[in-house]
C-alpha cells in the first residue's frame, strides 16, 4: 500500500512537470516567437534561462554549481556533458548564460508547440540519415557566426539506466576541432537519480553540476579527434567515479 501511494505521488509529480514546463511556453508564445523570428538573441537567451530556472524551482530542485571554468562571454564553445535526464537540459539552461543552441535529435521536433520552437531555434539531426548528419556541419557555421555556442551530448542520447557512461561519439569533437571552438565539459551527478526516465522513481532535492576547466582545441587537427574524445570521456568518467553517490547508484543499477 505504501509503495502504491509513493508511485501515485511520483506519477502526479511527472504530470506536474508537464504543466510547469508547458504553461510559461504557452503564455509567452508571442514573445518567444518574436525573439526567434527576428533573431533577438539576447532576449531568447534570457527566456531560455528563465524557463529552465522556473521548471527547476517548481519541480523542487535546487542547483549547486561548482564552476572551475573561465568562460569568455564573447567566445563560442562546444558544451558537452553526460546525458542522464531531461533535467540535464534545465540545469544547462540555468547555469550557462551564454547564447547557445542544442544539436539534438529530430524526434524532439514532433512534440506539439515545443517541437516547433525547438526546431526553429536549434540544430536538428536525424542520426539515421547520413545526409542529415552532414547538413549539421553547414548549420553549425551559420549559428557560430551569430555568436552562438553549441550544446551537444556526445553519448548520442540518454543511455539505458544500466549504463554508467556510454561511449562518446565523434561529432562534438570533430565540430570543435574544425571550427576551433573550445570545449566546456559538464558533469551532472544527481540528475539520473533524482529525475530518471522511470516515472515511478526520483524525488525533489539538490542537483549538483560541475563545470570543468575549458579544453582548448586551436592547436588540434582532425587526426586528434579520437584522442580528444577519449580525453573528454575520461574527464567526465573520473569525476563520476570519484563521487560516492554516483558510484553507489552505479552499483545499484549494474551490480
Amino acid at each position: 500500500m505504501i509503495k502504491f501511494f509513493k508511485n501515485f505521488l511520483r506519477l502526479l509529480w511527472r504530470v506536474w512537470f508537464v504543466i510547469v514546463a508547458a504553461v510559461p511556453i504557452l503564455i509567452g508564445l508571442p514573445v518567444i516567437y518574436y525573439s526567434i523570428a527576428f533573431d533577438k538573441q539576447k532576449l531568447f537567451t534570457w527566456l531560455k534561462h528563465a524557463w529552465g530556472s522556473w521548471v527547476l524551482f517548481w519541480m523542487g530542485f535546487r542547483v549547486k554549481t561548482d564552476n572551475q571554468a573561465t568562460i569568455d562571454p564573447h567566445q563560442s564553445y562546444v558544451i558537452i556533458g553526460n546525458h542522464t535526464s531531461v533535467m540535464d537540459i534545465m540545469v544547462l539552461l540555468k547555469v550557462i548564460k551564454l547564447p547557445f543552441v542544442f544539436v539534438g535529435k529530430i524526434e524532439l521536433s514532433k512534440i506539439p508547440i515545443f517541437g516547433y520552437l525547438y526546431k526553429k531555434s536549434n540544430i536538428m539531426v536525424d542520426r539515421k540519415s547520413p545526409r542529415s548528419r552532414k547538413e549539421v556541419y553547414t548549420q553549425v557555421v551559420d549559428f557560430v557566426k551569430k555568436g552562438n555556442s553549441l550544446a551537444i551530448y556526445p553519448e548520442g542520447g540518454v543511455p539505458d539506466p544500466s549504463v554508467f557512461l556510454a561511449p562518446f561519439k565523434n561529432g562534438a569533437f570533430r565540430i570543435a576541432i574544425e571550427h576551433k571552438l573550445p570545449i566546456i565539459p559538464m558533469v551532472y551527478y544527481d540528475n539520473k537519480r533524482k529525475y530518471p526516465y522511470d516515472i515511478f522513481k526520483g524525488s525533489p532535492g539538490t542537483l549538483r553540476v560541475k563545470i570543468l576547466p575549458v579544453i582548448q582545441t586551436d592547436q588540434l587537427t582532425l587526426d586528434d579527434v579520437d584522442e580528444l574524445r577519449d580525453f573528454a570521456y575520461n574527464l567526465i568518467y573520473t569525476e563520476l567515479m570519484n563521487d560516492q553517490l554516483s558510484k553507489e547508484f552505479k552499483t545499484l543499477k549494474t551490480g
